[in-house]
Order: structure tokens, then C-alpha cells, then sequence
């Protein structure tokens, strides 16, 4: 088959470094790629939100199955724009893409099929939002309706910060358009996990489910960012959890596209709150996560091309995924000034030490080639990922790795997966 992935980041070069092992693999392209992946696919300089161009790369091509890896072009409706003109691509519709690309939308389908998920009401208007939440307590989440990267929603744990939170979105338009209108909703507590499910229109598969690491400094502390590193499996969600998850959120999200026609061959990522034996679903994404992709697919056994293809075709009924007993731990390596005004443009060294580590692994995430040499060009740049027999011992294994990289201003999270680490040693010096 000859594969074309769409995207430039961490998430995009796990997808073609797990594709590129399918025998059935002839030849991969990536629009527009990064230096990490241009060496294992081709990567073309195409502007991701080009339609016309890139469906005429694809003809050019012949181009087997299309991946789409980020959010704005399934939000934009490149699937839609493909189905269209009859080329075969992994990625929900634009409707699909509403999961995502609007809270309101998403809550609302929530409440309608019965997901659970935390109460809201939703504003345009900052003036009735702060008298609103005036008579409510705190803490409290206030969410941007649209895309922001990440960072549209606000934990508020005073009043104060409430009314800023909103005083800013809404009027001062932080977000731009994003801020339009906001869901201010009940704040839940417990622990974040992420619960991914490869849907066709027919049925859908669970992956093993992994926990990111938000904040940008360690013990979760400091302002949000797109994610700073993550490990699967999350034994937090276990098999018990699984199933009601597959139960009210998976299978009452595939009768929401049934009933409300979306079409959605792709995957639903489920951002879940744990409270013991309870949850809560705190947002959808509709695309594979990033970091968490990282740390998901180092452990599929089956053929990632197979089971993407399948859903594509409306066949992923006949796909059974098979997965390592091992763990996985992605350490996300950031500049400096991340997640606000970062540097750019600082050398990378210490790259070709990690192809010397039994399963390890960089997955590339924001950098450039600059006079022959790879550098920074985004707030994320690297991430460094490890594979080995339990969870302790990938993330020595991945710490071990990033010691070998340097750049000027480098910064990362000393703690991923540590706090999964010390509850296992909790629980097993408890059982003896």
C-alpha cells in the first residue's frame, strides 16, 4: 500500500514509525513532516490546510489510505473533501470533528446520549457568565468553546480567577474566535486518564488506555500545555472501568453518529476523570493524542496499517488487536519559555546516541534543519520514548535516553510516570 499521513508532529512520526513496520507498506509520505520523519518517509512541503493540493498529490500519488494525524483539517472537513472525490482516508467528518472542535457541541451530544460527564451551562455573554457563576461554588472549569491548542480550559479554584478566566475569553479574546462562547461546568475531581477507541460506523475497538502529564513542571504544578510526556498501560483504568467506559461512553457515542448521521471512521479520544470506581468524561478529541500516541503504539502488536485501512473501509469488525505485557514511557523535551513565547533555532545534540538503545525511541515533534544541522522550531521539540518489562523500568530507561540529548534552554518533567510508580510500590508493600 502506499500511505500518506498528514502532520508535522510527535503524534504524526509515531504513526509512520508504526506504519513503516507493516510489510504491506510499500511507500509512506508525510505532509508536510519533520526531519525525524523525512527518515523514514518522504516528506512533501504541502500546507496542511491546502485541500485542492493535496488531494491532487494524492492522485499523483496513488496514494492507498490518507492518516490524518491533527485536528484542524478534520475540524476544516478534509475527510468530507475526500469522501467527495472518492480517495480512501482515516479521519472523521467535519461533524465528527465537532467533538473537538466545539465544547458546546460536545457537551451537548454528551447530555443527549446519556455520557457521563459534569454539569454546564454554556455563555456568549461575560456579564451573565460572572453573575452565574456568582452563585455557585469553586472550584470551577471554564472552557473556550473552540480549538486552543490544548489550553482552553481553565481550572478557576477562586472567584476571582473565574471572573478573570472569563473577563478573558469572552471579552478580551485570548482565543480569538475560540472564545466565542464558553462551558463553565461543575469541576470533578480525581485523576485524568485518556481512553482512545478506533471507531468505524459499524462498531468500534478500545486501545490500551495511557495518562499524559499536563502541567508544564513536575508534581503538576504550573500553567497547561499540550502535553509533557505519558506512559501506557494506565492500570488506573482497569479492565472493571474499561468495560463501563466501552459501555457509556464508546457504544452510546457510536448511536450518537448513528442517529445524528456523522459519519466517523476514526478515533474518539475520551478524556476521562477517575474517582475511584466512577468517572466522568471531561472532553472528546477526535484524533489519536499527543503524547499519548507515543506510548500507545510501541505496544499494538497487530499491524497498524491493518487496522487503520480497516476502519477507513468500514470493515474493523474483522480486526482483533494484539498487545505487549510491556510499558511504555514518552519524556516530551521542551524549550525554553514553553508553553508560553519559546526559543527557536538552538542545536540538537545527542540524537544518533538513542539508535544505540534497545527500544528507545525519539519521536521528533518540533524541529527544523537549519545549515545541516536539526534544530528547535517548536515549544515541543522531542519526545523521548522507552519500552522495557514494567513501567519502573522504561521510565529508567527514558531518562536514561534524554540524558544523551542537549540543546540550549532544554527543559522537561522529571516525574513522568512516577506517581503510578510509587502507588504500585504502595500497593505491593501493603500485600507483602
Amino acid at each position: 500500500m502506499r500511505v500518506l499521513v498528514i502532520g508535522s508532529g510527535g503524534r504524526e512520526h509515531a504513526i509512520v514509525w508504526k506504519v513503516s513496520q507493516s510489510k504491506k507498506a510499500e511507500k509512506i509520505f508525510c505532509i508536510p513532516g519533520n526531519p525525524g520523519i523525512s527518515e523514514i518517509a518522504s516528506c512533501v512541503k504541502i500546507s496542511i490546510s491546502d485541500f485542492p493540493a493535496i488531494l491532487e498529490f494524492v492522485k499523483k500519488e496513488k496514494i492507498d489510505l490518507t492518516i490524518v494525524g491533527p485536528e484542524v483539517p478534520l475540524v476544516s472537513g478534509l475527510a468530507d473533501y475526500f469522501k467527495e472525490n472518492n480517495q480512501k482516508i482515516f479521519g472523521p467528518s467535519k461533524k465528527g470533528a465537532l467533538l473537538e472542535g466545539s465544547k458546546v457541541f460536545s457537551k451537548q451530544m454528551m447530555k443527549k446520549y446519556g455520557v457521563p460527564t459534569a454539569d454546564f451551562e454554556i455563555f456568549s455573554g461575560s456579564k451573565e457568565a460572572i453573575k452565574y457563576i456568582e452563585n455557585k461554588s469553586i472550584p470551577r472549569v471554564i472552557k473556550a468553546d473552540g480549538l486552543a491548542a490544548g489550553k482552553g480550559a481553565i481550572v478557576a479554584k477562586t472567584m476571582q480567577e473565574a471572573i478573570n478566566a472569563i473577563k478573558q475569553i469572552l471579552d478580551e479574546k485570548i482565543f480569538g474566535d475560540a472564545g466565542n462562547e464558553i462551558v463553565i461546568e461543575d469541576f470533578i475531581k480525581g485523576e485524568e486518564v485518556s481512553s482512545l477507541a478506533i471507531f468505524d460506523n459499524k462498531t468500534f475497538i478500545p486501545l490500551i488506555p495511557s495518562q499524559d502529564h499536563k502541567q508544564i513542571f513536575d508534581n503538576d504544578k504550573g500553567p497547561n500545555t499540550g502535553g509533557m510526556g505519558s506512559y501506557a498501560p494506565a492500570p488506573i483504568l482497569n479492565n472493571k472501568l474499561q468495560d463501563k467506559v466501552n459501555k457509556e461512553v464508546f457504544q452510546r457515542m457510536l448511536s450518537c453518529f448513528r442517529e445524528e448521521k456523522i459519519a466517523f471512521n476514526g478515533v474518539l479520544f475520551a478524556g476521562l476523570m477517575i474517582n475511584g470506581d466512577d468517572f466522568g468524561v471531561l472532553e472528546f478529541n477526535a484524533r489519536f493524542g499527543d503524547p499519548e500516541t507515543q506510548t500507545i503504539l510501541p505496544l499494538m502488536q497487530t499491524d497498524l496499517l491493518d487496522v487503520l485501512n480497516a476502519a477507513a473501509e468500514n470493515n474493523l469488525e474483522n480486526i482483533k488487536i494484539e498487545w505487549s505485557d510491556k510499558s511504555c514511557v514518552c519524556v516530551v523535551l521542551a524549550s525554553k519559555g514553553y508553553p508560553n513565547d519559546y526559543e527557536k533555532g538552538k542545536e540538537i545534540k545527542g540524537l544518533e546516541e538513542i539508535k544505540k538503545i534497545n527500544n528507545a525511541v525519539v519521536f521528533h515533534a518540533g524541529t527544523a534543519i537549519k545549515d545541516g544541522k536539526i534544530v528547535t522550531s517548536g515549544g515541543r521539540v522531542l519526545g523521548v520514548t522507552a519500552i522495557d518489562e514494567n513501567l519502573k523500568a522504561a521510565q529508567a530507561k527514558a531518562y536514561d535516553a534524554v540524558k544523551k540529548i542537549s540543546f540550549e534552554g532544554m527543559q522537561y518533567r522529571k516525574d513522568i510516570a512516577s506517581k503510578e510508580i510509587n502507588r504500585t510500590k504502595g500497593i505491593n508493600e501493603l500485600t507483602g
